[in-house]
Order: structure tokens, then sequence, then C-alpha cells
């Protein structure tokens, strides 16, 4: 059983960078077209268990498994579920696409790397699952995808059931987290991507409502949303603006908890959490996953001290902006997000002795 979390608790995002060694385990399981390989399986468990080490060792309270059993945080669905095949796309490289109708393959693969990481770790734990609306968005094309899904929304509409099955299945696990990310809800407080939609408060309305239909109920575990302007690593991020734009369909998440990032310059007032109800916890990203400067914890406590003008001390979870890798070519080394992280933890304890 997890100890309890202090004032200030820590967590990740969800994703560390993955160095050569779990790449190319990535690419030999790959290779192995789904058939067990219990050399290759045995390898990548130690390399899960380094992970959780690290954040122990950085003093990190709610950790995760890395997501090193991913190429991406999206390609779970792919393990989940037949239909997917791998094409060329401008915006994403190669990647996977939706292009038959999909079937079960195979269901609880994220409640056995759940299983795994609470078997190995006392400290609280987090699973992240990507959100329909997200898994539309990188997933779907049209010239690939319409003849087994005529729309995106169809697409989606398909995913809510799966995506609640393995919720279930995870949160039987014993998990203290699950986060549903969604950072194509979040790009679109940038006026320049809610310009390429003909209704934008529609998919808005759209990505919110599949992931209410995903949690409905659902009680026993924390459940979380991570919004994001997208990681681009060391080119930055992807959309610019302050909540605002989509508070009103954020606030309708049927979630305890919201992860959402303030370190970037474009994320806009940290003002905007007085919105949220005094129930809803906050996930405060403090600190940021893009570039190689490491935050003194002086910086990240300046950070916290804003928020604390706005949310209680009590309603708040200190993280990153960002999973540091949400893909397997994400070029941050993982010494850098240790020191990130082991500067969070020190944040946190200067925090702790000053309440």
């Amino acid at each position: 059983m997890s100890k309890s979390l202090p004032l200030f608790s820590t967590a990740v995002i969800g994703s560390m960078p993955r160095p050569q060694y779990v790449k190319d385990l990535l690419a030999a399981r790959t290779q192995c077209n789904g058939q067990p390989n219990l050399e290759i399986e045995e390898r990548t468990d130690d390399a899960v268990r380094f992970v959780i080490g690290l954040q122990e060792q950085a003093g990190i309270d709610i950790v995760s498994d890395g997501e090193w059993r991913r190429e991406t945080y999206v390609d779970v669905i792919g393990e989940l579920l037949n239909g997917f095949n791998w094409i060329d796309r401008e915006l994403f490289g190669y990647h996977q696409v939706v292009t038959e109708k999909v079937s079960k393959k195979r269901p609880g693969v994220a409640a056995d790397e759940a299983r795994f990481l609470r078997e190995n770790t006392n400290r609280h734990i987090k699973v992240a699952l990507p959100s329909p609306y997200l898994i539309g968005q990188r997933m779907w094309e049209s010239d690939h995808s319409r003849d087994a899904y005529p729309t995106r929304e169809a697409f989606c509409e398909a995913l809510v059931p799966v995506l609640r099955e393995e919720l279930l299945a995870i949160r039987a696990v014993g998990v203290d987290v699950i986060q549903l990310d969604e950072p194509h809800l979040c790009v679109l407080v940038d006026p320049e991507v809610r310009a390429k939609f003909d209704d934008p408060e529609a998919e808005m309305r759209r990505a919110v409502d599949w992931i209410n239909e995903i949690v409905d109920g659902v009680e026993g575990v924390t459940l979380a949303v991570h919004l994001c302007r997208r990681n681009w690593g060391r080119r930055g991020w992807g959309a610019a603006g302050g909540y605002e734009a989509i508070l009103e369909h954020v606030k309708r998440l049927k979630v305890e908890q919201l992860m959402m990032e303030f370190s970037i310059p474009v994320a806009g007032d940290v003002a905007v959490l007085t919105e949220f109800a005094e129930d809803v916890r906050i996930g405060l990203g403090c600190v940021d996953v893009r570039f190689p400067d490491i935050e003194q914890p002086e910086q990240i406590v300046e950070r916290v001290d804003k928020a604390l003008q706005y949310v209680a001390a009590e309603r708040l979870t200190l993280t990153p902006d960002c999973g540091f890798s949400p893909g397997k070519d994400h070029g941050i080394p993982l010494d850098e997000a240790f020191k990130k992280l082991k500067s969070l933890s020190a944040a946190a304890t200067i925090l702790r002795e000053r309440a």
C-alpha cells in the first residue's frame, strides 16, 4: 500500500526520456510482431525498474513507468486494438493510422503495465491513457481512414468504450492516478489553431464529452486530465495562449485533477486558477521540459508562490509542464530530466519546511 502524500507532493506527467538502450529494446519488441520474446521482455522489465528507481532517487512522490514500453504516449491504442497501419504523414512522420474497423487485440495491456509498476514501487503511481480526441487528431487520416470510419468523430466515438474498459482495468490494479492526455484540446487556446476549424467550439465540446463518457461514475482512483500546448522538445511548443479560450469547456471535465503547464511564457496568467471549483486539484506545471536550463529550486518555489496567491496549497501537486519525451525520438537527455526532477523535489522540501 502506498504511503500518504505530503503537502506539495511531486509527480511526473508520464514519459521520461528514452536512452538508446530503451529505443533499441522498443525496436526489438516491434520486430517480434507481437510474439513474446522472454529475453527482450526481461530486459525491458529491468529498464522500467531503473526508471522507477530514478524517479524515487530524485524524490518524486507519484511515479510512472516512464512510458518506456511505448514508442509514443498515443501508440498504446495500437497495442489495444487491431485496425491500424503505419504510413508516412507530413506532420507526424511515420505514424500509425486507422485503416480498418477496430477490434480487440490485447485488452488490458495498459493494466499489465500498471501492475508491474505497482509491484515495483511503494510510492504512489500514475498511468496515462490518450484521450479519444487526441487519438482522432493523430490517427485518423481521411485518405486512409474514411473507408473504415467516414468521419474523425465516428472513429473517436468507437474509442470511448475501449478506453473506458482499459481505465477500469487499470483502476482494478490499484493505481493512485489515471491521467487522460488531452493536448489537442489545449492547443485550441491559440487563435491560429482555432482558425483551422469550421467550429472550434464544437471541437472542444466533443473532446470534453468523450472524456466525460469514459470517466462517468468511476470512483476509487484519482482521475486527471493533462492539458498542454504540445511538447516539441528543443523546438518548443505547438500553440500559444492562456487557458481562458478553452476555460468553459475545461470546467465541464468530470475529473478531480487538472494537470496544467505554467512554466513556459506562452501559458498565460496563473490567476486563471481562481476560475476552478475548490474541489478541483491542480497539477501545477512549474518545471520546463523542453529546454536544457536546469531551474534552481528557488526558481520553482517562486512559480509556486505565484500560484499560491490563487489556490490553496492543499490543492496543488507540483509537476513538470509535460512528459519529458512524448515520443521516443525527443532528444532530451535522461540526466537532464533527472536533474530537473531533483530540483522539483528540493523546491517541494523548501515549501513544506516553510508551511
